[in-house]
C-alpha cells in the first residue's frame, strides 16, 4: 500500500483514536484535526483530544467551526422543529461541516485522504466510489453519510469499516487506552436534552390542540416540537387502546393522533432527491432505509410532481417521519437519498 498523508477528524473518543492508530500502523503520515463546535463540554473534549494526539505522537490542528456549525446545523435543526418536522442534524453536519468545511481545511494543507472513525466502508465500482455499510451491522453508520457527494466520497478512508465495536475496544485496551465504554451522544449539542436546548434557542411552549385524523380535538399539547411520529408516552390520553402521534402540523400547531394501525403506510412523498452519481432511470427500485435503526425495505421511487417523488413500499412501514431521510441502497452501497415529507423551504442549503 502506498504511503498517504491523511487528515483524521478526531474527537478524543475511542473510534477516532483507533482510526488514527490503525492508519499509523499501516505506515501513513497521520495528522489529527479537531473541530471547535459550540458544545457545552468543548474544553473537556479539547483536552482529551490533545492527550490522544500526544500519545500517538501526531500533529493536531484545531479548526474553529463554531459559527458555521451554529448557522448551518443548529439553524437547520431549529427551523425544522418549528415547522413540525423531525430533523437529522448528523446527516446535515456530515455533508456541510465535517466532510465539507473541515475537509476543505485538510485539503488546503495538501493532505491526500480524509479519514474518520465511522463504521462504514468505501466501495469502488469501476471508476466510481460509494459509501457502503460497515461490517458491524449493529454499528453501521452509512445512513448518516448518505448525503455526501461523489467528490467527497472519492477521498475518504474509514479504517474501522471492517471492525466490530468490541474489536475496537479490545485494540484500545491493548494499546493502553482506557475508554469508559459509553457511546457518544447521537446529537452532540443536546447534552441537556431536547426540551432544554430548544428553550435556550427561544423555542418555548406553545399550546395547541391534540386532534384525531378526522379533526376531533381530544386533548392539548405544549408545542409540536415536544413530539415525534410514533410517540406513545406523554400524551395524557387515556383510552382502551393506546394513542400514538401519527402526524405533526407545524403551521397549524396541531398534534395528530391515531391508533397503532394508523402508524403504518406503504407510501410517502420525498423531495431534495440526490444521487451519489449519475441519476438512474426512473422508476428506481431497491432497498430504502427511513431512519438510522430502520430495517431497510424494498420500495419503488418515481416522480410525482415538480421536484417531488413518491416512494411506494412493498410492505407497510411504521412511523414514516417527515424531515427524516430516505436513503437508497443497492446491495450495501448508498446510491441516493431524499428528505421525507413536505417542507421544501427547509432543504439543506449547501
Amino acid at each position: 500500500m502506498a504511503v498517504l498523508s491523511v487528515g483524521v477528524a478526531m474527537s478524543g473518543g475511542v473510534d477516532s483514536t483507533m482510526a488514527a492508530s490503525l492508519l499509523q500502523e499501516q505506515g501513513h503520515d497521520v495528522h489529527g484535526f479537531f473541530m471547535l463546535l459550540p458544545l457545552a463540554n468543548l474544553e473537556v473534549q479539547r483536552q482529551r483530544v490533545r492527550e490522544v494526539a500526544d500519545r500517538l505522537s501526531i500533529p493536531l490542528t484545531e479548526v474553529d467551526l463554531r459559527q458555521s456549525f451554529a448557522e448551518q446545523v443548529i439553524g437547520y435543526f431549529n427551523r425544522s422543529y418549528r415547522a413540525g418536522l423531525t430533523p437529522n442534524p448528523c446527516i446535515h453536519c456530515n455533508r456541510s461541516v465535517k466532510f465539507g468545511l473541515l475537509a476543505d481545511t485538510m485539503r488546503h494543507q495538501d493532505l491526500e485522504r480524509i479519514a474518520t472513525g465511522h463504521y462504514a466502508r468505501v466501495q469502488s465500482v469501476g471508476d466510481r466510489c460509494f459509501v457502503a455499510r460497515g461490517s458491524d451491522r449493529t454499528k453501521d453508520q452509512s445512513y448518516f453519510l448518505a448525503r455526501l457527494a461523489a467528490d467527497q466520497v472519492n477521498t475518504l478512508l474509514f479504517p474501522l469499516g471492517d471492525w466490530t465495536k468490541q474489536q475496537v475496544y479490545a485494540r484500545a485496551a491493548a494499546l493502553g487506552f482506557h475508554f469508559s465504554g459509553e457511546e457518544s451522544q447521537d446529537v452532540c449539542f443536546l447534552s441537556q436534552g431536547l426540551a432544554a436546548f430548544l428553550s435556550e434557542q427561544g423555542i418555548g411552549d406553545l399550546c395547541g390542540p391534540v386532534v384525531t385524523a378526522d379533526g376531533r380535538q381530544i386533548g392539548e399539547h405544549r408545542g409540536v416540537w415536544h413530539y415525534t411520529i410514533g410517540q406513545r408516552r406523554g400524551l395524557g390520553l387515556p383510552d382502551v387502546t393506546p394513542w400514538y402521534v401519527v402526524g405533526l402540523d407545524g403551521p397549524g400547531n396541531r398534534v395528530i393522533v391515531g391508533k397503532q394501525d394508523d402508524l403504518f403506510a406503504t407510501r410517502c412523498t420525498v423531495h431534495a432527491l440526490r444521487w451519489t452519481h449519475q441519476p438512474p432511470a426512473l422508476p428506481w427500485r431497491g432497498l430504502v432505509q427511513l431512519r438510522s435503526r430502520h430495517t431497510p425495505a424494498m420500495a419503488a421511487l418515481a416522480p410525482s410532481g415538480p421536484e417531488q417523488w413518491s416512494l411506494v413500499f412493498d410492505t407497510p412501514q411504521r412511523a414514516i417521519t417527515p424531515g427524516q431521510f430516505a436513503v437508497c441502497y443497492e446491495h450495501d452501497r448508498v446510491v441516493g437519498s431524499a428528505v421525507i415529507g413536505t417542507g421544501a423551504d427547509l432543504e439543506e442549503r449547501t
